[in-house]
């Protein structure tokens, strides 16, 4: 604090232009620039100084382009670790190894095969403790402009031609700028409400009257050859029924079925990956249920739990990530470009909604959200994955 915190950590740093700085900016984005500019001029960064600031990056697209403006007036891109822990859990990254280290997945990544993607990442915690910045921000800006388009974009995005940060994230951006625009009134936007024991969101937030949604579900499109007319149905909230963050890719039915009704119903092949709790993978596949008495099929899962699978410690997102950091490794870092590309996505839709003041559905806590999430999904034909 003040001139001598300043003079006392740069008296702490080896005077060493080969050793590597980062420096964590654990604070609000409004101190970014402000702290980049103390960094650079005070004399405490070299060319191997690295800047880690967390996400959301701005509040809309004007401020998330002013914010990069001044972070670049100290700092080159090559710098800047923009840092979402999403993309540090095992299970992201491993979807990057299933789809391109596997010729198995790669061939049938597409409309043609992929019936529907499903996003979830539910939380079983309000927003005491946040409330008063949750209630600027809302589910929208805090989780789908980031950590859900993040997963979208490793999902949907093309092979890179090498795994290396700028090819990584030019295939991401593509991602984005190939979605197409959502109308902001086919989006469900969710408030829980007390449920008798747990307290209501707008008693969480100490705004009585707050319109701020604590669930977001929303059905998108990714218009390029690969995925056209497949939807992705992306859902997100806080004091839901379970703690939980999966992806869900459900291929198409089989073209002919040659089993008689005694065999059942055949489900459709679906690969989920869990990112937390119990990070996993799972493959859906129909088999034949074991004993005498003609075919009979069953849906089951090929299971690779990670906790079972690699024994030992498995560093956490954030540890992860930082190593990336003083690595000087990007790939799992969002692009100025990136964030800018997915603000002009999210706010049309944000400022529709202020400018017709519409409220959120509310939805008791402790369920999965408001009735129109299902019936978002349901009127395809289709239903939410079940936890298992």
């Amino acid at each position: 604090k003040g001139e001598g915190g300043w003079s006392a950590l740069k008296d702490l740093l080896r005077d060493d232009e080969n050793v590597v700085r980062a420096y964590y900016f654990s604070v609000g984005p409004s101190l970014f620039a402000d702290l980049a500019g103390q960094v650079r001029n005070r004399g405490l960064s070299n060319r191997d100084t690295r800047i880690v600031v967390e996400i959301p990056f701005g509040h809309a697209l004007e401020s998330a382009r002013a914010l990069n403006e001044e972070l670049a007036q100290y700092f080159h891109e090559d710098q800047i670790y923009r840092i979402d822990h999403y993309l540090g859990k095992e299970t992201v990254q491993n979807l990057m190894a299933v789809r391109f280290g596997n010729m198995l997945f790669e061939p049938l990544w597409n409309a043609q095969y992929v019936d529907h993607i499903q996003i979830t990442v539910a939380e079983t915690v309000g927003v005491g403790g946040r409330g008063s910045y949750y209630d600027k921000s809302g589910a929208m800006r805090d989780m789908v402009q980031n950590h859900l388009m993040q997963l979208l974009c490793l999902i949907a995005m093309e092979p890179p031609a090498r795994f290396e940060a700028d090819a990584v994230r030019d295939e991401k951006l593509k991602v984005i700028r190939a979605l197409d625009p959502v109308d902001p009134d086919q989006i469900v936007r969710g408030q829980y409400t007390s449920d008798g024991e747990m307290p209501s969101y707008r008693e969480d937030a100490e705004n009585p009257t707050s319109k701020t949604e604590s669930f977001i579900a929303l059905k998108c499109y990714v218009s390029n050859w690969r995925w056209a007319n497949t939807p992705f149905y992306l859902r997100t909230g806080k004091r839901l029924s379970e703690r939980m963050s999966e992806i869900v890719v459900t291929f198409r039915p089989i073209p002919h079925n040659i089993f008689d009704r005694v065999a059942g119903n055949i489900s459709q092949n679906q690969l989920v990956m869990r990112l937390q709790p119990d990070e996993g993978v799972k493959q859906w596949l129909m088999i034949k249920d074991p004993g005498p008495g003609g075919m009979r099929l069953k849906h089951v899962p090929l299971d690779m739990s990670f906790a079972q699978s690699f024994r030992g410690r498995n560093p956490d997102a954030y540890e992860r990530l930082l190593m990336d950091v003083i690595r000087g490794n990007q790939t799992l870092f969002m692009r100025r470009d990136e964030v800018e590309a997915a603000w002009e996505w999210v706010d049309p839709i944000l400022k529709a909604w202020d400018e017709k003041g519409l409220k959120a559905q509310g939805y008791t806590a402790g369920t999965w959200g408001p009735s129109a999430s299902v019936a978002l999904i349901e009127r395809d034909g289709r239903t939410w994955h079940e936890p298992d």
